[in-house]
C-alpha cells in the first residue's frame, strides 16, 4: 500500500499520524479482502481549507471533520470483481499497478474538538476518521439507517482489531 501523506496544518497530534493511518488503511483493506495493492492520499488540514473543499465539491458551506474523494465507482461496496474487466482498467495507476482508491482530507481541529466531545483520545478519533473515510473509498455510504449500521460496525471492528480503543 502506498500512502501519500501531507500535513498542511500546525497542530502537533502527539502520535505519528502517518503510522496510524497506514495501520488503519491496511486494516480496512484486509477486513474488506481487497485483493490488490492500493494507493491512498491523506491530507491533514485546517478548518478553513476543509470548509472551502466542502463548499467546492459538495456545495455545503461549512466545516466538516473528514472528506472522502473516491476514485473507484463500485457497483456494490467492496465489490472488486468488476476491476478485472475492461471497465476497471482506469482504476489502476499505470506506473505502479496499484488500485487508486482516492483521497482523504481530515480537519485536525475538528478531530480534536470531536475527541474532546466524545470523551476519547485524538488518536482514536483520527483512526476512526481514517477508517470511516476508507470505507467511503471502498464504496460504502451511510445515507440510510441500514447503511450507517453496516459502516459503524465495520469501523469499530477494524479499530478493535488494531487495539485502538476509546482510551487509546
Amino acid at each position: 500500500m502506498t500512502l501519500t501523506f501531507e500535513n498542511e496544518q500546525d497542530f502537533e497530534l502527539g502520535f505519528d499520524p502517518e503510522e496510524i493511518a497506514t495501520a488503519v488503511i491496511n486494516g480496512v483493506l484486509d477486513q474488506e479482502a481487497c485483493p490488490y495493492e492500493a494507493e491512498v492520499e491523506l491530507i491533514l488540514t485546517d478548518p478553513e481549507n476543509i470548509r472551502t473543499m466542502n463548499r467546492e465539491h459538495r456545495n455545503i458551506d461549512r466545516e466538516t471533520d473528514v472528506l472522502s474523494f473516491p476514485m473507484v465507482d463500485y457497483p456494490a461496496p467492496a465489490s472488486f470483481d468488476f476491476l478485472e474487466t475492461e471497465e476497471g482498467d482506469d482504476c489502476f495507476n499505470p506506473d505502479s499497478g496499484e488500485l487508486m482508491l482516492g483521497d482523504i482530507v481530515i480537519s485536525v481541529a475538528r478531530a480534536r474538538a470531536q475527541a474532546e466531545e466524545y470523551g476519547h483520545s485524538l488518536k482514536r478519533e483520527f483512526a476512526f476518521l481514517v477508517a470511516h473515510s476508507m470505507l467511503h473509498l471502498l464504496g460504502y455510504d451511510h445515507m440510510t439507517p441500514e447503511e450507517a449500521s453496516v459502516m459503524e460496525a465495520k469501523q469499530e471492528e477494524v479499530l478493535q482489531r488494531l487495539g485502538i480503543t476509546r482510551e487509546a
